[in-house]
């Protein structure tokens, strides 16, 4: 991506209040189904977390302190900016890093939460590599894009399979999920008003929808890092 293709990026999402599909009915649905014990504080990270819409959700539903990661300074500074204005600055640290490489101690964190971000840099890569900062039943919760059948149109199977190699049906992502060493919990397909309209053909629009999970981390094995 080059200078221009990364403002107009940046010009694009940093006045939205979300730079992905899913909204704060959603997030609050998440974190029921993850079961978070909002009787302690927590310690969470979210990754990709763009301008904060999780991120000061999370912040005002929950006893929590969240490390907002993203890569770019600018969506930081707006997500500081708007926590200010909800009142809880002080509840969230942003950090100015890539997703791929994490400057976290193992075991670290409660929760890692992930919406609408982990594709960036592939969902296996993130899920195995994330577990590690996971203290032992800590919980993962993260979306991501998957098929919501078994067939569907040539001209769509063939954009995401360029476009996603890894998109795939969600038994298949809570397979990965368990040989990674997690306990998949739950998940959820985000509903339709929420997703992204792709029109692949005049006249024909497919509407995709994001996965949504949830999954406990075992205590840690060498052998499933």
């Amino acid at each position: 991506m080059d200078d221009l293709q990364m403002q107009l990026l940046l010009d694009l999402h940093r006045s939205n209040f979300r730079q992905g599909p899913g909204g704060d009915a959603e997030t609050k649905r998440a974190m029921e189904l993850a079961g978070l014990d909002r009787s302690r504080p927590l310690k969470i990270a979210d990754v990709g977390c763009g301008t904060g819409a999780s991120t000061i959700l999370l912040a005002k539903e929950l006893d929590a302190h969240i490390t907002a990661v993203d890569f770019l300074p600018v969506f930081l500074d707006e997500l500081h900016t708007r926590a200010i204005d909800h009142g809880v600055a002080e509840r969230i640290t942003t950090l100015n890093c890539s997703m791929d490489a994490l400057p976290f101690a193992q075991g670290e964190f409660d929760v890692i939460w992930s919406e609408g971000a982990v594709y960036n840099m592939g969902f296996e890569a993130g899920v195995s590599a994330w577990r590690r900062f996971l203290k032992p039943g800590g919980k993962l919760i993260v979306s991501e894009i998957t098929w919501l059948s078994a067939t569907r149109p040539a001209e769509l199977q063939s954009h995401w399979e360029a476009e996603y190699p890894e998109i795939d049906v969600a038994s298949a992502k809570i397979g990965l999920l368990e040989r990674h060493g997690y306990s998949p919990e739950g998940y959820f397909a985000l509903p339709v008003h929420s997703g992204w309209r792709i029109t692949i053909a005049p006249c024909r629009a497919v509407l995709m929808r994001f996965w949504s999970g949830m999954a406990t981390a075992t205590r840690p094995r060498l052998s499933s890092m």
